[in-house]
């Protein structure tokens, strides 16, 4: 697998690591991002590198929260242009498409865009159909989730991150600090974006991986090279714990407050208002995650349109 100089700069940007070595571990490697990052972090030059998918495609993601019939809907809408994604008639249609999740729940996106829109008399695939005649721009419903319970939702910078948290409680969803608590950890999801909930929902095999780069930053490691591979099995065991921390919601440090982790803040909250409150999931969507935008060169445009 070839590899560029965009690649190398992609694995610096991904890992911190400069651009020599990062040169020598995509060569390594024959180009392979992935396992470039791996042997990066087992020579310990990149601590805890997370492979970023890349972010590039354009829309919003809405959030609809039904608390009458506790319901929560996620929905990303991409479109070709920041500017458009920032149309409040785009906007507007995104979320009358959430809505019109919360209130047939499909089965799929192809099931949706077959709905009559919430209000409306016509399918959610024409709605977009109309918008795109009137703007121009190809628009798609790429995704959406919806849970049915006690939920939370927090949009960030104007739709490029959307969050719902789920809860297993007792207590009322219109309690103020219910809401309040809610909001707060659904903004720690935005902001720390934690890949599980908790220790317990690491796949075995992530786990076991994340062992192996231990194992092999500390054979890297003079000091501690030359001890018996049941030693570093048990410090690797130890330092395991710094991986849930940074990894699942539950064990992250609060960002309003680092002297607690998250599942403190709600045994907390839950112990103030006198009610059970247990995190019971999340879900948490980027605008154009995974997506790879075209790279467009106008002035190579401009110029075969000259000629």
């Amino acid at each position: 697998m070839a590899f560029t100089a965009k690649d190398v700069q992609a694995l610096r940007e991904k890992t911190g690591v400069g651009m020599m070595e990062c040169k020598k571990a995509l060569v390594e490697t024959d180009g392979d991002m992935d396992k470039a990052i791996d042997i990066l972090r087992e020579r310990g030059l990149a601590s805890s590198a997370k492979k970023a998918s890349r972010v590039a495609a354009e829309g919003v993601v809405v959030a609809y929260n039904d608390k009458a019939n506790k319901i929560g809907v996620l929905v990303e809408v991409n479109c070709e242009t920041d500017f458009v994604g920032k149309n409040p008639e785009f906007v507007a249609l995104a979320n009358l498409i959430a809505k019109t999740v919360a209130e047939k729940n499909p089965a799929d996106v192809d099931a949706l865009l077959k709905e009559t829109i919430s209000g409306g008399s016509v399918t959610v695939e024409e709605a977009v159909q109309e918008l795109f005649l009137k703007i121009r721009e190809n628009m798609k419903v790429r995704r959406f989730v919806r849970k049915e319970g006690a939920v939370e939702t927090y949009i960030h910078a104007g739709g490029s991150v959307g969050v719902m948290v789920e809860f297993d409680t007792d207590v009322d969803v219109n309690n103020a600090d219910f809401i309040t608590m809610g909001k707060d950890v659904a903004m720690q999801v935005a902001a720390m974006s934690p890949s599980y909930l908790d220790a317990a929902s690491v796949p075995a095999e992530v786990l076991a991986h994340e062992k192996e780069i231990l194992i092999a930053q500390m054979k890297e490691d003079p000091k501690m090279a030359n001890k018996p591979e049941q030693v570093l099995a048990k410090i690797v065991e130890g330092k395991i714990g710094k991986y849930y921390k940074e990894n699942c919601l539950v064990d992250q440090a609060f960002v309003k407050d680092s002297d607690i982790n998250v599942a403190k803040y709600v045994e907390n909250t839950a112990k103030a208002i006198g009610a059970q409150i247990k995190l019971a999931g999340f879900t948490r969507f980027a605008k154009g995650e995974g997506i790879e935008k075209k790279e467009e060169n106008f002035a190579a445009e401009i110029a075969s349109m000259i000629k």
